[in-house]
């Protein structure tokens, strides 16, 4: 068990090192006990929180930086606010969903450094957004992303979204977060958050049939010119 938080935080923040829970009386433990725990200061009740919740802040960030070093940098960071703050946390929301905010806003303030990158949802509009309605309910499931996809080519359009629209695509359709519990952690309304999603599966299915049409294609590109060069080969020794 990590007796030293300060003094171990390699250890502390590798999500590989992570399990389930530290011992039997920490599992039987309720959250909201182990929350007012660590609000005293017990870091034992603090590990408890960064192994129960580790796991999914680390996906999240990964989803969006798209890179597991900076996703590991941006769990710690995120973590190490969860531990100044923790004594502001009121029970308002779910404490995953204040977690979540926490997290998202970190990513979101990183990807602003970075150039060319748009993440107010006013700033999202697609061209045509208004040319035809929703195949379904708006935001719910979408059977269209839901069938067997390569995933290499899922994970490089996903990266390919926008931060908003990537942000609610992560956690509505792979967290498993409701709209309402989006809307609290992004500060949104209920109805955005559906809209965002829409938009952001819509532009997920173009981008997986350009990378569909792109790997049709290239080969076809490829044979021709293998074809050419055998050809110009042949008449050169003729």
């Amino acid at each position: 068990m990590i007796t030293s938080y300060a003094n171990d935080q390699r250890a502390f923040f590798d999500p590989a090192a992570v399990t389930e829970h530290s011992t039997p009386a920490w599992a039987a433990l309720p959250e909201g006990e182990t929350i007012r725990r660590a609000q005293a200061g017990d870091p034992d009740a603090f590990e408890r929180i960064y192994k129960l919740h580790s796991r999914r802040v680390y996906a999240l960030c990964l989803r969006m930086a798209g890179n597991p070093t900076e996703a590991e940098d941006l769990t710690q960071e995120a973590f190490l606010t969860v531990l100044r703050k923790i004594k502001m946390f009121r029970g308002d929301s779910a404490f995953s969903t204040w977690l979540h905010r926490i997290a998202v806003n970190l990513v979101l303030m990183r990807l602003r450094k970075k150039p060319l990158q748009e993440t107010a949802p006013e700033k999202n509009r697609e061209r045509n957004e208004d040319g035809g309605g929703p195949t379904g309910e708006l935001g719910g499931p979408d059977l269209r992303l839901a069938g067997s996809i390569d995933r290499v080519n899922l994970e490089r359009a996903i990266q390919q979204l926008t931060p908003c629209h990537r942000l609610v695509f992560v956690l509505h359709d792979v967290q498993g977060y409701k709209h309402r519990e989006i809307a609290k952690i992004l500060s949104w309304s209920v109805g955005n958050s559906k809209a965002q999603l829409h938009r952001s599966r819509r532009k997920l299915r173009e981008l997986l049939r350009e990378g569909l049409n792109l790997e049709c294609v290239t080969p076809r590109r490829e044979a021709r010119a293998a074809s050419s060069r055998n050809l110009w080969l042949r008449e050169s020794y003729e």
